[in-house]
Formats: structure tokens, sequence, C-alpha cells
């Protein structure tokens, strides 16, 4: 029998951190062996998420909890202003990480890539895990080949720190990678009010909604003469990005350097 994939959670109370906890719990082939949260008390991790004692207390000291457990694999969902230190502090340990948070600069991934390479290992940052939404963004960079006036609307919670996402992003540099820039829209245009017009991307635009009660959906809109295309996305529970967070655990695993971008494991 092959040995278990040891996990460890980061941000392991929040709302995408406790459906990472039960995934883990529940894939045969891996096992739960830390989770850290600052703003959680030492509760078992399984009766946190509703299952069954699994023997594992939270912590709220990374180094040490990982120090300590050993993890195979890294799996944080927190935020932009800690992604760069956890992932570093991970790759230094010898921990393969797999980054669900966005705030990476293209040389912030390329001095962790490097990282990665030195150690050995596999990393993956990603700023959407579902199957869903990757399959989005590639229909949506090939479309644009055929269709190069196009704009990317994003809606998320009121509560969501960055914009525009992380995902909108990543399918802007997708579009951008077939697409030649085109500047759109009349030369002349002039915003009445400031932004309105949304964030300017290679020659189109970026729009982000926040309001409450939303989850996380996209759209990009395409439009030539006499026809217009779209092709969006809708995200209604959080469960939706564990099937791909499953697939990057066990795929880390594989190779060495850092990935940026879950569309790498699908074909």
């Amino acid at each position: 029998m092959e040995r278990k994939i040891r996990v460890a959670v980061v941000g392991a109370s929040g709302r995408m951190g406790r459906e990472v906890v039960k995934t883990v719990l529940t894939e045969s082939d891996m096992e739960l062996v830390a989770g850290v949260d600052r703003s959680s008390g030492p509760i078992d991790l399984g009766r946190m998420v509703g299952l069954e004692e699994c023997g594992v207390t939270m912590s709220n000291d990374l180094e040490l909890a990982l120090t300590e457990s050993r993890p195979d694999v890294l799996v944080d969902f927190t935020g932009p202003k800690t992604a760069f230190s956890h992932t570093s502090l991970a790759i230094r340990l010898g921990i393969r990480p797999v980054m669900g948070t966005t705030g990476f600069t293209p040389e912030d991934i390329a001095e962790l890539d490097k990282q990665c390479q030195e150690k050995e290992i596999g990393g993956l940052i990603a700023p959407n895990f579902s199957i869903g939404a990757i399959l989005m963004m590639k229909f949506a960079a090939q479309a644009s080949k055929y269709f190069p006036h196009l704009e990317i609307i994003e809606y998320h919670g009121d509560q969501k720190l960055d914009a525009p996402s992380g995902t909108s992003v990543k399918t802007a540099e997708l579009i951008s990678e077939v697409r030649e820039e085109l500047r759109q829209g009349n030369p002349q245009e002039e915003e009445i009010i400031e932004g309105s017009r949304g964030g300017y991307y290679n020659g189109f635009r970026i729009h982000s909604v926040r309001l409450p009660g939303i989850f996380a959906q996209q759209e990009v809109i395409m439009a030539q003469q006499g026809q217009a295309l779209k092709i969006r996305h809708d995200s209604y529970d959080r469960a939706a990005y564990m099937p791909g967070v499953a697939i990057a655990v066990r795929k880390v695993m594989t190779y060495s350097g850092m990935i940026y971008g879950f569309e790498h494991f699908i074909d």
C-alpha cells in the first residue's frame, strides 16, 4: 500500500479552509497532519468540520506546526499579505505549496520557482481551482482569436479584498497570449466618472462587481458586427473548488518547480 500524502492546511478555520480540511479527511490517499489558523482555538479539526474527531488539533504557529507535523503538501487559502512568506517558508522546509491565494507578482513567482527548483519539489499557485472556471478561461482564450473585441465582468461578494479577481487576471493573461493588443472603442471616449469603464488590460477592460450575497461569477463578453458571444461561469458553493484542490495535491508531488495556473493540469 502506498504511503498517504501528508497534508497541512493554512487558514483552516476559514470558509475555504474548512472545505479543504473536509476534503483531505475524506480522500483515501491523503492524511491531514496539521491545521493552522491564528484566529482559532485548539479545536479538533474533524469536529470543526462536522466529522468525527481526527486527532489533529488546530495550531496558531505555522512554522512550529509544519516542523512538527512534516507534511508533504501545504494547502493555503489565506490572503495576499501572507501569501509569499507562507510559500517561501514551506519551500524552505521542503514542503510542496498549493496556494489558492492571489497577490503574487511575476517577480514573486519567478523567485519561488527558483526556490522550488533548488529544493527539487513542486509548487502550484492557482487563482481558481474550479474545473468549470478553468474551462471558461480556456474557451475564452480560444474564442478571442476570432472575437478580439471583448470585456470581462467578474462578480464577488462585498468582502473580497482584491480587485480585479485573480481569476479575471488569469483569464486576461491567457487571452493576451493568443490575442494581439487591440485598443477598442472610440479613441475620443471620455470617462465622465473616473473608473466607469473598468480597469485597462492589453486593450480591453475588466470590471469588478462587489455586492453582498454574491459568491463567484465571471463572464467574458465578445462582440463583432452583427453578433455577440458570452462565455460565463457561476460558482454557487465552495465545494466546487475541492475536486481541483485534490487533483493539485496529487499532481504537485510529481514535478519540480513552481507552476502558475491550474489550467496546466486540465488537458
